[in-house]
């Protein structure tokens, strides 16, 4: 990692490295499939949600990269954090199977205390990470601190039969999905304490929530 957070380059990768790695995410994806939940027609969903945006992007929970691919797909140039190095490395290995990792800035953060500047962000995305977070309204506070005035933030988590599924497909794998206490449901109030004003619509497996300070 280098010293400002962000992740140095894959030297030396190979053709068959980004090629292995794109066959564990197809084959991933396609055990969605099979329990029932499309990861692409999901993340298309949710940036249509979101409706228009400009300005610098941030993608809080970068993941294995499902949801940065889609933004990249749409040109979109962003920065995406995730706390573990090694979910960063798969990340920048599936943009780049596509052609699309110089459009991700992938850094190293804990999103508990980010590095980046007061108000930094125009728009904010977070795509399943609010259930993995121990202290989710504390990683709130500083998307909220790190984006502009006029900013939206996005927030989207598996809704119940999201999570029904990501549970039988853990349990077949004979793991725990691991949830933590706060939903979607619970970042409302919070979000309209703060001044924030918060649409909150459905898919099929996902809660969304768009959100905006109030003028």
């Amino acid at each position: 990692m280098n010293r400002d957070g962000r992740v140095g380059d894959l030297c030396p990768e190979t053709d068959r490295q980004v090629l292995e790695n794109h066959e564990k995410l197809v084959e991933r994806e396609r055990l969605y499939l099979k329990y029932g939940y499309d990861y692409e027609k999901e993340r298309t969903r949710i940036l249509e949600k979101a409706g228009t945006f400009s300005g610098k992007i941030l993608e809080a929970g970068t993941g294995k990269g499902y949801f940065a691919i889609t933004l990249a797909r749409k040109e979109c140039r962003f920065t995406s954090f995730d706390i573990s190095r090694e979910e960063q490395e798969i990340a920048r290995l599936n943009l780049k199977y596509h052609g699309l990792d110089h459009l991700a800035c992938l850094r190293v953060e804990n999103g508990e205390k980010l590095s980046f500047k007061n108000k930094s962000f125009a728009t904010i995305f977070s795509v399943n990470t609010l259930h993995h977070l121990a202290s989710p309204f504390q990683v709130i506070d500083e998307l909220i601190r790190v984006l502009s005035l006029k900013g939206k933030l996005v927030l989207s988590d598996f809704n119940e039969k999201g999570f029904a599924i990501m549970d039988a497909i853990h349990a077949a794998e004979g793991r725990i999905h691991e949830r933590g206490t706060c939903g979607i449901a619970g970042v409302v109030p919070y979000l309209e304490a703060r001044e924030f004003k918060v649409k909150k619509s459905e898919t099929d497996a996902q809660s969304i929530l768009v959100a905006s300070r109030r003028p």
